[in-house]
């Protein structure tokens, strides 16, 4: 971590139950779903989830822009697009790597509603034969739902893990009016002009929150 963030760490409701955001001036460094709940009411009848930042002093802008990211996820999906993604400073997206390209290609081309297999994946990142690295790579992912690690299932249709558990997963895919468990294949999701766009073109790797 660069010696110069000076973190700060704030709570907020969810659907999930409390969630940690983390980060600090420069950027956001992690989101944390505590205690693994998966909701009793589908996500239909999921309530508003209710913001409580707390902690001491001011909350930097990118946790604020998190934390309006996340009340819109669950509360109001329609309104996302239009939202700023906040700066991602943890330090994974500090050096070039693998890891770091499968995220950010996870997050500019898997959008609300659509699902990636992990070959997809390992294609869209420059390493088709790499699908067992990028579930190395989604257990590593340190800002889960908004880099959104629940959209990779398996080509044969099997859910795959989740570090949250595969009862979250299910949820998030359910919330996102995707089918639970079905991959998209052969470019049958709304995310396959976008992926052959990727895979044809020189796509930034920049970290997220600067466009």
């Amino acid at each position: 971590m660069d010696e110069t963030c000076e973190m700060k760490y704030k709570v907020m409701d969810s659907p999930l139950g409390k969630m940690e955001i983390s980060g600090c001036e420069q950027g956001l460094h992690g989101i944390k779903l505590h205690g693994g709940k998966t909701p009793d009411t589908g996500p239909a009848e999921a309530t508003t989830p209710a913001q409580q930042l707390g902690g001491p002093g001011a909350v930097p802008e990118p946790l604020l822009q998190c934390a309006a990211w996340l009340d819109a996820y669950f509360r109001e999906p329609s309104v996302l697009e239009g939202l700023p993604v906040p700066v991602l400073h943890h330090p994974i997206f500090q050096k070039e790597s693998f890891t770091r390209q499968v995220l950010w290609k996870l997050l500019k081309l898997v959008k609300f509603g659509e699902t990636v297999s992990y070959q997809q994946l390992a294609a869209l990142a420059g390493n088709p034969r790499a699908a067992r690295a990028v579930g190395g790579a989604m257990r590593s992912n340190p800002i889960p739902i908004l880099i959104p690690c629940h959209r990779v299932v398996c080509s044969s249709g099997a859910m795959g893990n989740y570090s949250g558990g595969v009862g979250v997963k299910e949820w998030l895919l359910a919330h996102e009016g995707s089918p639970a468990g079905k991959a998209a294949r052969g470019g049958g999701s709304r995310a396959a002009e976008s992926w052959r766009g990727a895979l044809g073109g020189t796509a930034s790797s920049q970290p997220a929150g600067r466009d």
